[in-house]
Parts: C-alpha cells; sequence; structure tokens
C-alpha cells in the first residue's frame, strides 16, 4: 500500500513478522514494527495480508491473527487484537489472509470465529469490538464495500458463501459458493450498478451475480456461472463490460454480461494484475512483467520484461507512475511515468 510517498507492507525473517514502512522514493527503511512470529508452510511462507492506510493510521492482519493499527509516522502499535487467544479463532489451514477494510469508523476482518463471530468490526480508534457476524471458518479474501440500490453494502467471500451485511452488521443477503478445501483467496469485483463477480479455482469456476430490491431489503440471483474463470490466486478486475483474469493458469476475457469467452494466452502461469489507464498490468507469478490493452477484442500484449524471479503472487501497485513489484524475498521500484 502507497500514501503520502511512503510504502507499507509485511515481511517475515528467520522468526519474526513486520509491518515496514519504506520510503516510496528510494526504498529506505523508515521504521518496522514486529507484529508475532514467523508462519511457514509447504504452499509459501506468511504473512499472507496487504496494510490498509487510514490517514495517520496503518492497519495490519498477521498471518497468526494479530489484528494492529500503527501510527504511519512512526510504526507505534496504538492498539493490537490476537483473534486466537482472544476471540478463539481457529488458525485457518493457509493463516490469516485477509486485508483489513477500513469502513467509517469499524475496521473489518474476516476472522472465522464462532458464536456468530466469523466476520468482525473493530472500532478503529480504541480496537474494541463493535460486532460479528456468522459462522464457519475463512475463505482467504479480503471484504469490499459498496453502494446498490440505495443501499451501503459489505460484501465478505467466505468459505462457503459470498454474504452482504449493512455497516451495522445486518445481514442484507446470501449466496452459496462451495469450492474444495473452502478456498476463496479472489476478491469479489462490483460490477456498478448492482452486480458483482466472485470466483474461485479448485474445478469451481466464475459467476456474476444480481442484487435487487426486495420486500425484505435486498435479494441476489445468478445471472451466469461459467467453469471458464477459475482465480485460483489473484482477483479478477473489469473494465467497459469484460472482466480479465487468470483461469488457473490461462490469462483470459470474458464477456460481464453473458460469460462468454472472449480471447485467452498463456505465459505468466499463475499471475496477478491490476488496471490502470486503459491497460491490464500483469505480474506472471514467474517475475514476467506485461502492459497489456484492455479490450475484449484480442490478447496485446504492449510491452513485457522479466522483472523478477522466484514466486510472484503479490499484486502489482501503481502510485504517482511508479510501479511497485515483489516476491518473497525483494521489492523493486520501476519509473512508468516517462513510458511511451
Amino acid at each position: 500500500s502507497i500514501a503520502n510517498s511512503r510504502l507499507y507492507t509485511m515481511y517475515s525473517t528467520e522468526s519474526d513478522e513486520f509491518v515496514v514502512s519504506l520510503d516510496a522514493t528510494d526504498g529506505r527503511e523508515l521504521w518496522k514494527s514486529r507484529t508475532g512470529s514467523r508462519y511457514t508452510q509447504t504452499y509459501g511462507n506468511g504473512p499472507r495480508s496487504t496494510p490498509t492506510v487510514d490517514g495517520d493510521r496503518v492497519y495490519a492482519l498477521g498471518a497468526n491473527g494479530e489484528l494492529l493499527a500503527l501510527e504511519t509516522a512512526s510504526g507505534r502499535i496504538i492498539w493490537q487484537r490476537n483473534l486466537r487467544s482472544e476471540f478463539g479463532c481457529k488458525m485457518p489451514a493457509f493463516a490469516f489472509t485477509a486485508s483489513p477494510l477500513i469502513e467509517g469508523n469499524t475496521v473489518l476482518v474476516e476472522a472465522g470465529c464462532t458464536d456468530d463471530r466469523a466476520l468482525m468490526a473493530f472500532d478503529k480508534m480504541t480496537g474494541e469490538v463493535v460486532w460479528g457476524s456468522g459462522r464457519g471458518p475463512v475463505g482467504y479474501s479480503s471484504p469490499i464495500a459498496v453502494n446498490a440500490h440505495g443501499l451501503r453494502q459489505l460484501i465478505f467471500l467466505t468459505s462457503g458463501a459470498v454474504v452482504s451485511l449493512s455497516p451495522s452488521g445486518k445481514p442484507y443477503w446470501r449466496h452459496e459458493w462451495k469450492t474444495e478445501y473452502g478456498q476463496h483467496p479472489a476478491t469479489p469485483v462490483f460490477i456498478a450498478p448492482d452486480r458483482v463477480f466472485i470466483s474461485s479455482g479448485y474445478g469451481n469456476g466464475g459467476a456474476v451475480l444480481q442484487i435487487a430490491a426486495a420486500d425484505t431489503g435486498l435479494s441476489i440471483s445468478e445471472v451466469w456461472f461459467s467453469k471458464q474463470m477459475k482465480n485460483h490466486i489473484s482477483s479478477s478486475v473489469y473494465y467497459e463490460g469484460a472482466i480479465y483474469g487468470f483461469d488457473e493458469a490461462i490469462f483470459k476475457c470474458l464477456d460481464a454480461a453473458t460469460g462468454a469467452e472472449r480471447w485467452k494466452t498463456r505465459g505468466y502461469g499463475k499471475g496477478t494484475l491490476i488496471l490502470a489507464d486503459g491497460h491490464l498490468i500483469v505480474l506472471g507469478d514467474a517475475g514476467k512483467l506485461a502492459i497489456v490493452e484492455a479490450t475484449p477484442d484480442a490478447h496485446v500484449e504492449v510491452a513485457s520484461a522479466q522483472i523478477l524471479t522466484d514466486r510472484c503472487w503479490t499484486a502489482p501497485s501503481l502510485a504517482a507512475g511508479r510501479l511497485y513489484l515483489r516476491n518473497m524475498v525483494e521489492i523493486v521500484c520501476l519509473d512508468l511515468a516517462g513510458a511511451t
């Protein structure tokens, strides 16, 4: 996350996990704060979450369940809560991964706790619990906040369903979504004014859901479902009627209205992508960077270069004409402002 010429991320050493702030212009470390012990796992070590910046505070969720609020200027810990020891949340099979979401005066996380605390809201200033909702283990994706049919909604993709809540934690709607192992790391994508795209791997697929006004407040229905977009690692993006993303290791474009495949290509592995200025910035899982036109007509790669090696599962970040990329061991910054 980049704000006010500072970069915020998380990393681990041989024994500890940290939130760190770097100077976004030269990469110089400004501060680091320990969040807990290092999380290790066969499929990749933690941490998994991206810090969230809100004014003079940065919020982070450690792989072992430590939720912290820190000063952006110094890294001083303002408050911290442990989801496991304080609330009995079970350690997820692949650790805690969701990035905190700031909504009004609350910070929201997918906690996976019992006793109606699968989803939790904390006071962002004090760390006190504001509300909890639902039951069941985590699905590994981050929540989003949207406006549809005059109502503010918090949308979570949990291990078994996509659910919508009011900012006060009141349930609006729920759509069952089952995947092997309950793994749903791809964040839901809002398609204005009232549709949501969700996707998951392990042979499942993707779907566009329609939010509608109902006598009870809101309802949800499926517009289409397709096995042509199975987001295993990264989230898709939406742009001008098309959905771009990774169907496992195949980079694809789907028609957002129908789910029909428009084009597909290989060469990036299970990559990640973001949208910027009518283009897709794609980072392959082996470190290949590509600029691709965001058009449903064909896959048009404008430029590409091998930037990193090793496993790259973190989406690119773009700020002030600079592109930030990372893998498990290093971060690089590229100047795109003068690119033509």
